[in-house]
Order: C-alpha cells, then structure tokens, then sequence
C-alpha cells in the first residue's frame, strides 16, 4: 500500500484560504488515481476532488464548486488541494486516498489507501 500523510489543515476564517498536501512513499506508482475526502462526525465520508494518473481532474459538483482545486505532481509524489472562500460547512476532516488503478471514482470504498486526515475548521 501507498503511505499517505495530509498536511495543512488548520483554523481558518470564514471567506478564507487552506492549502493541504498529501504526501505519498512507498509503493508509489504515478498511474495511481488520488482523491482528498471529508467528514463530518456521523456522516460519511465525501468526495471533494479527485485527479486521475495524467493529472486530469474530477471536481465534486456540489462541495467546492469553482472555489476547491485539486493538483498533483508525481515528480515529488505530491496531491494538493486549494480551497479559497471557506465558508463553516467546509469544515471537516479531510482525507488523501490513492487507489492502484488510473481512473477516479467518487466511492470512498473504491480507495485502499487512505492518510490520517487533517482537521479544518472554518470559523465564522
């Protein structure tokens, strides 16, 4: 399995910006699709943003529309994720997954790598 460690999360004010990172080690193949998820106590976790293994993008249509962007560069086996104009519901615990096939895929089951999550909190 893929080691996953998520960095850059914090406390932020409502209407700010967070860059997280998510560094991948061990058995890293660049074909690897990743993803970042969140979640919330007592709910599941959901996809945000996902990019395929030639960096091609797949963003959540409802969380983060035009405000989350999701990049990677396999060079330094770095995802990264910008969220500009946070706002509460954005807080979470968000997640880095890698999955051992190309394609992404919105179903947090399909993943069989995932890092310890890192904490955002938007306050207002």
């Amino acid at each position: 399995q893929v080691q996953l460690v998520e960095s850059g999360g914090g406390l932020v004010q409502d209407g700010g910006s967070l860059r997280l990172s998510c560094a991948a080690s061990g058995p890293y193949l660049s074909y690897n699709a990743m993803a970042w998820f969140r979640q919330t106590p007592g709910k599941e976790r959901d996809f945000v943003a996902g990019s395929d293994w030639s960096g091609g993008t797949t963003p959540n249509a409802d969380s983060g529309k035009g405000r989350f962007t999701i990049s990677r560069d396999n060079a330094k086996h770095m995802l990264y994720l910008q969220m500009n104009n946070l706002n509460r519901e954005d807080s979470a615990v968000y997640y880095c997954a890698a999955l051992t096939w190309p394609q992404v895929y919105k179903d947090s089951c399909r993943y069989d790598s995932w890092g310890q999550g890192t904490q955002v909190t938007v306050s207002s």
